[in-house]
């Protein structure tokens, strides 16, 4: 504790407790105390993530998910819940988590809705690796590519719900992130563009052709970059709203097929949106 504590690390009391359960001896004890100390991420370290209740696996060099995200699993849920209300006897549910990571925020949706067809892609290798091991176990699939590209083409017009924490960190902005973001999670999951919202515009500009006619695009985004995100999606031929969590931070934007039915956020503040 007191070494974390001298390299600056905030909860190290709750950190330290973390690495003592984890390490098996009192050498690993003290080498992973000195990873974090450096500046390793937690999760890197102790190999997995909380996430949604969830201990999601997470390896070196790959993007560990945020509580933020929660939200966007939050909405996509209230989403799915109300498909299967409108449903004579429910259905089975299609979701796919685009730019997946380690798959985490599909399987919280996957494991709160139950009886879901799971989809995942990265087009980092080493995500997708780690995505096929959290998963795999929840029975769904992971593909490894570029944005919609290496999906079946099966789903093309049957995903109901297309949740999507694409990077949105303007590219200037990448040298103000925290060191262990920086230098530890690779570039691809955190670089967004110019403005961030280069691959939402991709994203919103296929994701049509990918929905279930009462399917939704969820797409997390920055309170800041939200008009944007929403433009971009408003662009791509779906009705936009901005969903916001002022206690997480968060900021979601949703999409639905012009005219098909929406709403009702499970929580948050949903503001409208004039394209």
């Amino acid at each position: 504790m007191a070494r974390l504590r001298a390299a600056g690390c905030v909860f190290a009391e709750e950190e330290a407790q973390l690495l003592e359960a984890a390490a098996h001896s009192p050498a690993e004890l003290a080498g992973m105390a000195d990873q974090r100390a450096a500046g390793l991420p937690l999760e890197h370290i102790l190999g997995w993530a909380e996430f949604c209740g969830l201990r999601i696996s997470v390896s070196p060099g790959v993007f560990v998910p945020r509580r933020r995200s929660e939200f966007l699993v939050a909405q996509a849920v209230a989403a799915g819940q109300r498909l299967r209300s409108g449903a004579r006897g429910g259905c089975r549910l299609v979701a796919v988590d685009l730019c997946c990571g380690a798959g985490a925020i599909g399987v919280a949706i996957a494991t709160a809705l139950g009886d879901t067809d799971l989809h995942a892609a990265d087009i980092d290798a080493v995500a997708v690796a780690c995505a096929r091991r959290n998963v795999g176990p929840a029975g769904g699939h992971v593909y490894a590519g570029d944005l919609f590209s290496p999906l079946p083409a099966r789903l093309r017009g049957g995903i109901d719900i297309l949740a999507v924490n694409a990077p949105y960190v303007p590219t200037a902005e990448i040298r103000f992130m925290p060191a262990e973001a920086r230098l530890h999670e690779p570039r691809v999951a955190l670089d967004g563009g110019t403005d961030g919202t280069g691959l939402h515009h991709r994203i919103a500009g296929q994701a049509a052709g990918w929905l279930s006619p009462r399917g939704v695009l969820l797409i997390e985004t920055s309170e800041r970059q939200a008009p944007l995100t929403a433009q971009a999606v408003a662009d791509g031929g779906l009705t936009p709203e901005v969903l916001t969590d002022a206690e997480l931070d968060a900021t979601v934007v949703t999409g639905v097929v012009c005219g098909a039915a929406a709403r009702a956020p499970s929580r948050g503040h949903a503001t409208g949106f004039d394209s």
